[in-house]
């Protein structure tokens, strides 16, 4: 793992390989190891940076301690921090998740360093007020109580459980995440913006991913996703709930192996 320094943190993160840039960036409570089959697939063909957002994994929570909030906005900016550092102008930004709601908060802010736009079971759309609620009360329970409750209540929704050679990675991932960074997002994430009017100002191709069994961002989510993208294409994984990328890796890699392949074909 290499590590860069901003005003707010300093940013872990692998990069491998050469060739057109690939942001990875995970959901919520993860690390950049959710997209391990990724890194070592995609590395041999595009350079791969994946890194522990501010406040998991390894990257440490930095100037949000203060704040106790970390809004997608931070995310985003953190990662623009990153590709100026290493010097690439412009990647495919992948964001799974709350990833994919990042993903989202980069292009609206700065549309012209994303090459490709991959959007995989997420959703577009701002917090309702019980939804707001409902993230503020989880943050302040995992202050209270840690990561594993929480994580063995939701592995079955993360991981479809007929998915068993996924849930022991996805399960360690979780526990392991610092409950104030995983707080610190929720709270970021009950304010988040709404991006639909945005989605559809996306000038570069993208590709909206989604597990046919995923229950928190349905098939439906990403349906409208790909309704509002001016060109998009739609993959639903067989057999994935919420992180496809791990049920079904080589499915998943599959569809994105293409989606790559259709951007060189185009430049």
């Amino acid at each position: 793992m290499r590590y860069t320094d901003n005003l707010a943190t300093r940013l872990y993160f692998e990069d491998r390989g050469s060739g057109p840039a690939l942001l990875l960036v995970h959901g919520h409570p993860f690390d950049h190891t959710m997209w391990q089959p990724q890194i070592d697939r995609f590395s041999l063909t595009h350079r791969v940076i994946a890194p522990d957002l501010r406040g998991y994994g390894i990257t440490p929570l930095g100037a949000t301690a203060l704040t106790e909030i970390t809004g997608l906005g931070d995310f985003a900016e953190d990662l623009v921090d990153l590709l100026d550092d290493l010097g690439i102008e412009q990647a495919v930004v992948a964001g799974l998740s709350m990833g994919g709601q990042i993903a989202m908060e980069l292009h609206r802010r700065h549309p012209e360093r994303v090459r490709g736009l991959v959007l995989a079971d997420t959703f577009p759309a701002a917090e309702t007020e019980e939804g707001r609620a409902a993230r503020n009360a989880m943050a302040d329970r995992l202050l209270k109580e840690g990561m594993q409750g929480y994580a063995d209540e939701v592995l079955d929704r993360m991981v479809a459980p007929y998915n068993t050679h996924a849930a022991p990675h996805v399960h360690r991932m979780m526990c392991a995440t610092d409950p104030a960074g995983a707080a610190a997002a929720l709270r970021g994430r009950a304010e988040r913006p709404d991006y639909r009017e945005s989605l559809t100002t996306v000038a570069v191709p993208a590709l909206v991913v989604v597990g046919r069994d995923d229950t928190y961002t349905p098939v439906e989510d990403a349906e409208e996703m790909h309704a509002l993208l001016p060109d998009s294409t739609l993959a639903v994984i067989e057999r994935a709930a919420h992180l496809p990328n791990l049920e079904q890796p080589e499915e998943f890699d599959a569809v994105l192996d293409s989606y790559l392949r259709s951007l060189v074909r185009l430049s």
